[in-house]
């Protein structure tokens, strides 16, 4: 008489359910906690250095034009080179030719820089 081996299936145990999985899949290890601390620090620094260099460019702005009097030379924005006749709130009144007394108006933050007040050739 030949004995058989008891044939089991390895896709089912004996109560009918699915054999429980092997773990051959690696942990999954959490990220070091100094990781997030520089990446905080990153983004903490790239925001100070993004948002201070305009902010103080225009604190610059504002105090230059707060400065302007009467007969200090400017150029605006677009160029043009005048003299000042009368600062405003919201505008600034300028000379641009002496010779027929042209004058323009112009807003505050039209006005590039505040030239010396030697006369230019």
């Amino acid at each position: 008489m030949e004995e058989s081996a008891p044939t089991t299936t390895p896709s089912t145990q004996s109560d009918g359910s699915a054999p429980a999985p092997e773990e051959t899949s690696p942990q999954v290890q959490q990220p070091n906690p100094l990781f997030w601390l520089m990446i905080g620090i990153l983004v903490v620094y790239l925001f100070l250095f993004m948002y201070r260099g305009p902010r103080k460019k225009q604190q610059e702005h504002q105090k230059m034009v707060s400065s302007l009097k009467k007969n200090d030379r400017v150029r605006t924005i677009g160029g043009i080179y005048g003299t000042v006749l009368d600062v405003r709130d919201d505008e600034i009144v300028l000379k641009v030719d002496e010779s027929s007394n042209t004058k323009i108006r112009v807003i505050p933050s039209a006005i590039a820089t505040v030239l010396s007040n030697t006369k230019q050739d």
